[in-house]
Order: C-alpha cells, then structure tokens, then sequence
C-alpha cells in the first residue's frame, strides 16, 4: 500500500495501473529488479495473485555512502567479535584442558604414593608378625585405610585409595589379597607374602 501510495502521488497513476504492473510481474520471467518478485505473508509461500502480495523487496538498494559505510562498519565490527569470542572461547577451553590434565596427574601421583605406604604397612604388619608382635599374619584392607587416611579426608581421597586398591590387586604379587573372618565378620585383607629365592643348587 505504501508503494502504491508513493508511485500514485509521484505519477499519478491510477491503482488499476499499479495492480496491472504487479500482475506483470507475477507473470513475467525478467529480472525486474524486484527480490524474489513478490512477498507474501508467509515467506515460504509462492505468491500467485495481486491480493496476496503485501510488500515488495528491492533487489538492487539505492544507498548512501553513509549508510554504505556505516553497514561496512558494523559487519567489519560483528566479525571481529565473532573472531575475539571464538579465540576467548578456544582459550578457555585450552585452560579446562590443561587444568583436566595437571588433576589427572596430580591423582596419579597421589595414586603412587598410595600404593606405596600401603605396601610398607603391609610389609610391616607381617614382619612384626614374624615377631610375634601380630596376632594374625594378615592385616583388614579397611584397617589399612583408616591408619593411612584420617576421617576427615576419606571422602576427597576415595578415587585414589580405589585405584590404588585396584592397582595393588592387579600389579602386586607380594600382596595377596584374601577374605578371612575376623570378630565374627567376613573381611578382605592383605598378606604379605614373600619371595621364593632359590639358589642355583635348586634349581
């Protein structure tokens, strides 16, 4: 309605003029200069009739330097934020990595000295064992955690202590592990058990 209202005033055309060109238009197979000839209400729909067209799209803007400068401007300044947010966000990601990676380690390590003062522990249950300073030659796995592990500090060191059980389970042959009854309950425990040596005659 606007365009009718501007080419009348500028041409004084009459509507039944204007509703012709539309038809034309919408029949024709130039290129008219008009963006996808004809829009409708819903954009996805072709339009086919005069009374469903409700704007018109230029396929060619008459701008101004100063509007062509300023839409320069800001597309230059939108994919230069663009740019800063991806770098900002890949750089994030590089410290999540990289602080992912110093934990890992730092629990592995944790891990290691784990499974260290549990072998001492062990080692040194069975030796005052040999002495008669132990009553059973074997030591509760539970035991071992609450001497190495104070109360305060069993939940934030769980996932070591788990991995350093599993390690010693599946990479410590010294250390056996076995199920006893002790106080009337069932509970795994550790044993130390010694290397065969054998000297050359033996063997």
């Amino acid at each position: 309605m606007e365009a009718q209202e501007y080419i009348a005033n500028v041409t004084s055309s009459s509507s039944a003029k204007f509703e012709a060109a539309l038809t034309w238009i919408l029949s024709s197979n130039k290129d008219v200069g008009i963006w996808g000839l004809l829009k409708g209400e819903d954009p996805s729909e072709l339009v086919t009739t005069v009374d469903k067209v409700v704007c018109l799209e230029s396929a060619r803007p008459r701008m101004g330097v100063g509007c062509r400068l300023s839409r320069a401007l800001l597309t230059a300044v939108t994919h230069v934020l663009i740019f800063f947010w991806c770098l900002a966000f890949l750089w994030g990601l590089l410290i999540l990595l990289k602080y992912r990676w110093r934990k890992l380690e730092e629990e592995e390590q944790a891990m290691y000295e784990m499974v260290k003062k549990i072998i001492d522990v062990v080692q040194d249950h069975y030796v005052d064992w040999e002495q008669d300073m132990e009553r059973y030659p074997y030591v509760g796995i539970l035991h071992v955690r609450d001497t190495l592990i104070p109360p305060q500090s069993r939940r934030r060191m769980k996932r070591v202590w788990d991995r350093a059980v599993e390690f010693l389970a599946s990479n410590e042959s010294r250390i056996q592990t076995e199920s006893h009854r002790v106080a009337g309950e069932d509970m795994l425990v550790w044993r130390w058990t010694k290397p065969s040596s054998f000297s050359d005659s033996e063997r």
